[in-house]
């Protein structure tokens, strides 16, 4: 990335319909708070591997990697559904493999407490009772969790992240 061109940044999201396979989204912005998408994307995976117990990653990386392969630009971050690490030893989750593939920082936005993942910094958006739970490679948590709580929309879910979800459950 030359210093005339902007990093992007990204939120992904996977589900997993009952007929099968996978379908990955993402949105991009130029900037972490995600006022304006500039693009989006989805990917269809036919086949996943089973759902594994404390290995979710082989499960979701691959559809993650297939909807940011081949972006036009290079990003600077990327927040996801979920754990960056599980643990305070850095136990890696998803957003830790994810770090690894990429070499760029990432963001977990979890929407449910995981019981070993005391590190996690709680973060309440808007009129939200219940907080998320904020964990991150390559950037400081503490920055991480400001970014989460900056992101545009009211809600207690970031509106970059109830895209990116929207996107994943479409039918068409």
């Amino acid at each position: 990335m030359t210093n005339s061109e902007p990093g992007r940044y990204a939120a992904v999201d996977v589900h997993y319909p009952a007929t099968g396979g996978a379908r990955a989204a993402l949105v991009t912005a130029y900037k972490p708070r995600f006022t304006r998408i500039l693009d989006e994307r989805v990917r269809w995976l036919l086949e996943v591997a089973p759902y594994q117990s404390g290995r979710f990653y082989t499960r979701e990386l691959p559809a993650l990697r297939a909807v940011l392969a081949d972006l036009a630009h290079p990003l600077s971050l990327v927040i996801i559904d979920g754990y960056v690490d599980l643990d305070p030893q850095g136990r890696p989750g998803l957003g830790a493999h994810l770090h690894t593939y990429l070499n760029v920082a990432v963001i977990g936005v979890a929407k449910t407490a995981f019981r070993p993942a005391t590190h996690a910094i709680a973060v309440h958006r808007g009129d939200a009772k219940r907080p998320l739970y904020v964990t991150s490679a390559g950037i400081p948590a503490t920055h991480a969790a400001t970014l989460v709580t900056d992101m545009a929309g009211p809600y207690r879910l970031p509106d970059a992240l109830r895209r990116v979800d929207a996107l994943t459950r479409a039918t068409t």
